[in-house]
């Protein structure tokens, strides 16, 4: 019987490469999901200033964000830069600075979204009530926001998680790039290469599905 190309996952330690690669892989999203969430959130507020320098500020970040593809601006930051300002930046630093860079953009514009989405006449209402501005957003709109805002931000996770695969193209050896190592290793197998990326896949799944399930939930409990 031909010996599967998925005996080579099974060889020596390459299951636990590729789960190391995927713990890189998390950490870059986690990381970047985590500054993206604190500066996403001054982001957001600043998009409703009522001056307009921050305002254009950012919204030029913004459109930025959504017309350059990620994996141009980590070349610009991981290649340009070092050139340019003579910075020594490694791939995982500069992986964390262009996902928060897009990141913050993203879940700014959805905190925006959210906020803008509350009807007027509550906050006016509430104002009426005697309410200070304090408990208008303790009690009326961080409340709406966040029933608003929690499902879109769990999706931009996965979208993060998923988005850094990129960055097998600047030398982090997260789990893409631990995968095409073992198919390098193991080249005269021919179904080796199906077995390796059929995993990964897997392995992205597995830590994508629970965050789907979860937004679905909050979706519909709060619907």
């Amino acid at each position: 019987m031909q010996d599967l190309g998925i005996s080579i996952l099974f060889k020596g330690v390459n299951f636990q490469r590729l789960l190391m690669g995927l713990w890189v892989t998390l950490r870059l999203a986690l990381i970047t999901i985590g500054l993206s969430g604190v500066f996403g959130l001054v982001f957001g507020l600043l998009m409703l200033s009522k001056r307009k320098i921050p305002k254009i500020f950012c919204r030029c970040w913004l459109e930025i964000v959504r017309f350059m593809p990620q994996l141009v601006l980590l070349y610009i930051v991981y290649f340009g830069f070092a050139r340019l300002f003579g910075w020594d930046l490694d791939g995982e630093t500069s992986a964390v600075i262009v996902f928060t860079f897009w990141g913050t953009a993203e879940m700014g514009d959805l905190i925006r979204g959210a906020l803008t989405s509350i009807p007027r006449h509550q906050t006016e209402s509430a104002a009426a009530l005697g309410l200070t501005k304090g408990r208008i957003y303790l009690h009326v709109l961080i409340p709406q926001t966040v029933r608003r805002l929690l499902p879109q931000a769990i999706n931009l996770s996965t979208r993060i998680i998923k988005t850094t695969a990129l960055v097998k193209m600047i030398n982090v050896t997260e789990v893409l790039k631990v995968g095409q190592q073992i198919i390098g290793q193991f080249y005269r197998q021919p179904d080796a290469a199906f077995w390796v990326y059929f995993v990964i896949f897997l392995l992205y799944f597995l830590v994508c599905w629970p965050f789907s399930l979860l937004a679905r939930h909050l979706e519909s409990h709060w619907a």
